[in-house]
């Protein structure tokens, strides 16, 4: 059931409907990483310039070397954190498509089947902020436990793979059978919803090809949603 639903995902991704979706997330995805670093940029510079601005003189010439290493490793430092945000980043700007992407879904591969309803605009964004916060405190939660020797990698997997499993499954059996059903859905198919995030969270673990995460992930759920359902 979970390799059938994740054979059918990937089988969407050269799509014509996948590939304009990806673009528009890709797209706005980067445009909010850049105005990020810009404002963060320009913020912390200003805020530097505000507090060292009357000790600056009184440094010896060699000093503008060391500010010079300084900034070097300060913009790498916030690239790195910037690049940590790309997923959960797109996850946020994903979420704001992703009734687009599970119509489409519903429409190629269960067109005898009653469409779903799109959820509202302000629910949806709701949820997308959601996933952003629950992405980020798997990742945060996942980070930590990174560092305990035993637990590594297997930490990633585990959590990420139960947040992303709840969150995405419980999205695309909102459309059909509203916020209650959807819940009580999961709860009944909890184990196949658990190693399904798993599966998404191997996907995310991949790069580059982790910015279509949220969209492997819907269009994976979608198809496991019908399957449970009728199950």
């Amino acid at each position: 059931m979970i390799l059938e639903s994740a054979r059918a995902a990937i089988a969407l991704l050269p799509t014509r409907e996948f590939r304009v979706i990806l673009l528009k997330t890709v797209g706005l995805t980067l445009l909010m990483l850049a105005a990020l670093w810009l404002v963060l940029k320009q913020t912390l510079g200003w805020l530097a310039s505000a507090w060292l601005g009357d000790w600056l003189p009184e440094l010896p010439h060699w000093a503008s070397w060391l500010g010079l290493v300084g900034a070097i490793l300060f913009g790498l430092g916030l690239a790195l954190r910037l690049a940590l945000l790309v997923g959960p980043a797109s996850a946020l700007v994903a979420g704001l498509f992703q009734d687009d992407l599970a119509e489409a879904v519903e429409q190629e591969d269960f067109p005898q089947d009653p469409p779903g309803k799109p959820v509202p605009l302000l629910r949806s964004i709701a949820i997308a902020i959601r996933f952003f916060g629950v992405i980020v405190a798997g990742n945060l939660v996942a980070l930590v436990l990174l560092l305990v020797p035993g637990i590594n990698i297997a930490a990633f997997f585990l959590v990420n793979g139960y947040l992303l499993g709840r969150e995405f499954f419980e999205f695309a059996a909102m459309r059909q059978f509203g916020e209650d059903g959807a819940r009580q859905l999961r709860h009944r198919h909890g184990l196949t919803v658990f190693l399904a995030g798993l599966v998404i969270a191997a996907f995310m673990w991949i790069p580059v090809l982790n910015l279509a995460t949220p969209l492997f992930a819907t269009a994976m759920m979608v198809h496991l949603v019908k399957r449970t359902s009728r199950a």
